[in-house]
């Protein structure tokens, strides 16, 4: 084995009865305590907030040591969430206006409706849920199902009479409200 690796057979044996430096005893030290928070937290610590805790306990280890040791040893945490963009509901498009203000009860049906789209994560892909609502009877009108955004358009256009006025949802697809007798 000596041969094979080119290292003299007594300096083989002085590394195998050399004893642990003091680093690496105090990095043994400091893994055992790593892995104690990093279980407590549920494995959700990544070396920055491991470092914080630590030296919030006391502990002299500086963040590239911790995440040394961490990553020496396979421990890792869990990403955060990426913050996905939210719509502002008090932001509104320019030239787009609410013609409910927050009305939502109707005299007679179909001269109100409001509509929402979500996606839906299938095995085939994304698809989008269109639904409109009557505000009149408080009942679904239109369901649609597609897979591309270019047809929420075609609900007004096909089917709604011109004294209607039709709300978007807040989300990120949307931010519009349209009046079937704009066009």
């Amino acid at each position: 084995m000596c041969r094979c690796l080119k290292v003299s057979p007594s300096g083989y044996y002085a590394w195998v009865a050399r004893k642990p430096s003091a680093q690496a005893a105090d990095n043994r030290r400091l893994l055992g305590r790593i892995r104690e928070l990093h279980d407590d937290s549920g494995g959700v610590l990544g070396a920055p907030r491991m470092h914080e805790d630590l030296t919030d306990e006391g502990e002299t280890a500086s963040l590239n040591r911790v995440a040394r040791v961490m990553a020496a040893n396979e421990i890792q945490g869990w990403p955060r969430k990426k913050n996905r963009c939210k719509a502002k509901p008090s932001v509104r498009p320019i030239g787009i206006r609410n013609h409910l203000q927050r009305n939502f009860t109707a005299s007679e049906p179909e001269t109100k409706w409001v509509t929402d789209i979500t996606e839906v994560m299938t095995g085939e892909g994304k698809l989008y849920l269109c639904v409109v609502i009557d505000l009149f009877s408080k009942l679904l009108s239109e369901d649609l199902l597609q897979n591309g955004l270019t047809w929420p358009r075609s609900i007004y256009a096909t089917q709604t009479p011109h004294s209607l006025i039709g709300l978007q949802g807040q989300g990120g697809t949307g931010c519009r409200s349209r009046r079937s007798d704009a066009r």
